[in-house]
């Protein structure tokens, strides 16, 4: 007897739909034969399937079983399959009978007693089943039910064992889909426990902080050690706008295929905020890996990644980042195929002016000579520089700032600002795939960074000056083109200009 199950298998971060199909028919010798270029985790399937069928009073089959699992040329490479293939056997043998198998998808492992245990990419595959013409919901693990349940489009049946999904499939055990908490989830995992009002002195650098998160620029911190460079960097998330709902599902689902999802929290409902440390791979930034996984520059998708002591990274590690950072995606390429992940994610970096660290520090004594100075720089390429819209420096705090009672600006305040600002770039681009300033294609600058005469010849004896680049000179205006947003300026005037030349300090080569 032949039956057919509809199930999915994760592709990158993107769940592809397989139908599951299990034929049982007579044979002199019992013998169970998979195909359909599953991997090592679906091959073993075929002995936890058998305990797992044992252990949870069913008969055990004395035939021959054949699953193919198509399409046959995608390669299947997780345990999600376990609970699909243990149902087609069991229909296959007679022993379950169901109308219900045509309207729901199923996925879940199983372990040797039958108790399903959590898959990876659940979101993946309930926006899949969504799709899916026919399909009225999902039937997976427990565990992962508050997962899929943020598409409120389907159905979400949570099992936690074999005997429960076949008990719901013959209709013996009704069993209520698992309800959306979006707004709930938002409302309780929505909030930060880091403040900008932590920060003593700094007031300079926060505005820097306020112009970047406006504009979803680019942004270098350059000081010596102990400065605040750290904290003013893990406080970035805190003033930007919450997560929208699409953008929480677009990044949640990253996390979900990579089985990073926090227990007890099924969705994303803060920026997220990744901090490599400097001896990450080019796979392990990036993504790759076979099958290909996302790396930190997609599980920073709609956050922040911060690259702390940048010098110190691989000169080769970075440079891959280099089309991300202007695509915002990141494919990865095989033989076989490509795969494509999101990227878009704000870029901080922070490092100190020389090997020793107090170059610019009044209260000791820098050791580095000019040589040591420049090579320490020059592990920075040019062209990665240039993708960062803006240098800062962070001076050391004198104590009277680091001692003073008073509060320095909050987070609730630089929102306010970034909020406004990023209002004005909603009503602009509206219409547009662009959302903002940063991300301003060469005819967008020039269509909405219109200088007045004065301006002009501040940004022509800037290039000259500073040597700026093509890329350079665009990121200047669309960094003024921001500050004239925060000030609620409909025109570019020289003070925005000034101020965003003022951000391009390593253009100057002022440190060697």
């Amino acid at each position: 007897m032949l039956a057919k199950l509809q199930t999915y298998s994760l592709l990158g971060i993107d769940a592809v739909p397989v139908e599951v199909e299990v034929d049982v028919s007579p044979g002199a010798m019992p013998k169970t034969i998979l195909v359909g270029l599953g991997e090592a985790a679906v091959k073993e399937s075929q002995h936890r399937i058998e305990r797992a069928l044992a252990n949870s009073g069913f008969l055990r089959l004395n035939d021959r079983v054949v699953i193919n699992l198509a399409p046959a040329e995608l390669q299947k490479s997780a345990a999600s399959f376990d609970l699909p293939i243990s149902l087609g056997m069991l229909v296959g043998s007679g022993q379950l009978q169901s109308e219900l198998l045509e309207q729901y998808a199923v996925v879940g492992e199983l372990s040797l007693e039958g108790a399903t245990r959590p898959v990876k990419g659940a979101l993946s595959m309930a926006m899949a089943t969504a799709k899916q013409k026919g399909l009225r919901g999902l039937i997976l693990p427990a565990e992962n039910a508050a997962e899929a349940a943020v598409v409120e489009q389907i159905e979400v049946i949570p099992v936690s064992s074999l005997t429960q999904a076949v008990g719901f499939l013959s209709g013996v055990i009704d069993i209520q889909p698992t309800p959306s908490r979006m707004g709930e989830l938002f409302d309780t995992l929505g909030k930060y426990d880091d403040d900008f009002a932590d920060v003593r002195g700094q007031e300079m650098a926060k505005r820097a902080v306020v112009v970047a998160a406006a504009g979803s620029h680019n942004l270098l911190m350059l000081g010596p050690p102990g400065s605040g460079k750290t904290m003013l960097a893990k406080r970035v998330p805190t003033i930007l706008p919450s997560l929208t709902a699409s953008e929480s599902i677009e990044t949640t689902r990253i996390y979900s295929s990579l089985g990073k999802l926090t227990p007890g929290q099924p969705l994303l409902a803060r920026r997220p905020f990744r901090s490599p440390h400097h001896t990450i791979s080019e796979a392990g930034l990036v993504g790759g890996g076979n099958p290909p996984a996302p790396g930190e520059i997609s599980q920073a998708h709609n956050g922040v990644l911060f690259l702390d002591e940048l010098p110190e990274f691989n000169r080769r590690t970075l440079e891959v980042m280099r089309q991300p950072l202007e695509d915002g995606v990141v494919t990865i390429s095989r033989a076989l195929n490509s795969t494509t992940f999101p990227a878009e994610f704000m870029l901080v970096a922070a490092l100190n002016p020389c090997p020793c660290g107090y170059k610019t520090d009044p209260r000791r004594d820098c050791s580095c000579t000019v040589p040591q100075i420049e090579r320490y720089m020059a592990k920075i390429s040019g062209p990665l520089i240039d993708r960062i819209d803006l240098h800062m420096e962070v001076p050391a705090v004198p104590y009277k700032e680091l001692s003073a009672e008073r509060a320095g600006t909050s987070s609730a305040q630089m929102r306010e600002q970034v909020i406004a600002a990023r209002a004005i770039q909603a009503e602009r681009f509206k219409g547009i795939h662009t959302r903002y300033n940063a991300h301003m294609s060469s005819r967008l600058v020039r269509q909405f960074c219109k200088l007045t005469p004065p301006s002009q010849e501040l940004i022509k004896a800037s290039v000259n000056d500073l040597g700026l680049s093509a890329r350079a000179h665009d990121k200047v205006l669309r960094v003024a083109r921001t500050i004239a947003d925060l000030e609620g300026s409909a025109e570019i005037d020289e003070a925005h200009l000034s101020e965003a030349i003022n951000y391009r300090m390593l253009d100057r080569q002022m440190w060697t």
